[in-house]
């Protein structure tokens, strides 16, 4: 299953984005970033055999194994893409909202889109992690 990264706003060369290439790096599954501006752009099409996450602070709040078996039951299904969308400085439209098939929330601070994309990153390794069986994730 490809994870589809569509985020708002130009990442650049800082220390978000050294972050968001180290993780994309350990990811085993194929990995796109598509970046927009803060607005206007076309969304590229949805896949029709894809699922949307929209990242939105009022969005359910995961544990990584509870994430993780997430992502492994739309790939078990068949998912072709899992796209994840991570507004701008004021979030997504009420369509986008709507059309998602998961809200997801990093905890119910607000987080600069720039680090929520390293801390998606993260969490997509994490997960592809639990799910081979991996190290990198030890239950407290």
């Amino acid at each position: 299953m490809l994870l589809h990264i569509v985020a708002r706003g130009r990442i650049g060369r800082g220390p978000e984005a050294e972050l968001v290439d180290r993780y994309a790096k350990r990811i085993a599954w194929p990995v796109k970033l598509t970046e927009l501006p803060d607005q206007g752009g076309r969304i590229p099409p949805r896949d029709p055999d894809g699922v949307t996450v929209a990242l939105d602070e009022r969005g359910e709040q995961l544990s990584s194994v509870e994430f993780a078996r997430k992502l492994e039951r739309w790939r078990d299904a068949g998912r072709r893409e899992c796209r994840f969308l991570i507004g701008a400085a004021d979030g997504h439209e009420d369509q986008e909202r709507a059309s998602a098939d998961l809200l997801l929330a990093f905890g119910k601070a607000t987080w600069p889109h720039l680090l929520a994309r390293a801390m998606l990153m993260e969490q997509l390794f994490r997960a592809t992690s639990i799910l081979a069986n991996h190290p990198y994730h030890r239950e407290g």
